[in-house]
């Protein structure tokens, strides 16, 4: 007769009365393990800013802070995932008469829903604020849109004089060329050729230059702004990799503790981790 099971003849398994899931362990080790993710998140972001400068040459590098900001995502995960396992685990209703097997999928089971509603009300908590700051600035965008945005500091440099007497034009051709880049870089990765030849005139009549160096200084700057923007294109590719990463090791730590908490609680981890805790060790051979 296998070990947990209890059989008369021709009668069914006995199965217990008590609930699989212990929701209030799950909600409690949910908890426990949020709250250790914000802590530990809030650290990260004191250490980023005691590491980076706004000054060239001083501080780390890019790569260097991008590779420690993933790895720093990996070991968060780790803390407050296994944390909250744990307790998941080690809080759950102790099962009596099932096998041995089927208590250590629950307890991974509460592990993995631990790690779950933790992540799924993370995600809340960050989208509610963001959301908030995404509506109250886009009143402000909308109004400053003529003077600012992702290509402003482009077109300044586009428009940037040799002469300070070109200065003096009352037409400001900034909001025209901010539109006119912004639209083309959205629908493709490059300014078209009539986009590119007016932009060159404007260029050479705002700032004096001759119509070949306005072609050139309108090339350069394209040039630069589609290096910025695959650059800005890959670090969010690298952050959502490294973020896809901490959740998968999250996941498999806050099981994996769950189950150690359970077993810890069932006085079964360790050498007797896979002995049934209803039938006595003096009862074997």
């Amino acid at each position: 007769m296998s070990e947990g099971l209890v059989r008369t003849a021709g009668a069914d398994v006995v199965e217990p009365s008590i609930a699989g899931v212990s929701w209030a362990a799950v909600l409690a080790g949910a908890a426990a393990s949020l709250a250790l993710t914000l802590v530990l998140l809030s650290f990260g972001v004191g250490m980023g800013f005691a590491v980076v400068s706004p000054w060239g040459h001083s501080g780390v590098s890019a790569t260097t802070f991008k590779i420690g900001t993933g790895l720093y995502f990996i070991v968060m995960a780790m803390l407050s995932s296994a944390i909250g396992g744990y307790l998941a685990g080690r809080l759950r209703t102790k099962w009596v008469g099932v096998h041995s097997t089927e208590v250590q999928f629950r307890d991974t089971a509460h592990g993995f829903l631990a790690w779950a509603v933790a992540s799924v009300l993370g995600a809340l908590l960050l989208a509610s604020p963001a959301s908030s700051l995404l509506g109250g600035a886009l009143g402000g965008a909308t109004q400053a849109a003529a003077n600012s945005g992702p290509m402003a500091g482009y077109v300044d440099t586009l428009l940037r004089p040799n002469d300070l007497s070109a200065q003096g034009q009352q037409s400001d051709p900034r909001p025209e060329m901010i539109r006119l880049l912004t639209a083309d870089f959205r629908v493709g990765n490059d300014v078209t050729p009539t986009d590119k030849a007016y932009v060159a005139k404007v260029v050479a009549a705002r700032t004096g230059l001759s119509q070949a160096d306005a072609e050139k200084r309108v090339n350069d700057v394209v040039t630069q702004a589609k290096t910025d923007l695959d650059n800005a294109r890959k670090a969010a590719m690298q952050t959502a990799i490294w973020l896809t990463l901490s959740l998968f090791i999250g996941a498999f730590s806050a099981a994996l503790a769950a189950m150690e908490g359970g077993g810890l609680r069932d006085l079964t981890w360790g050498k007797n981790a896979f002995r049934s805790p209803t039938q006595p060790s003096a009862a074997r051979n």
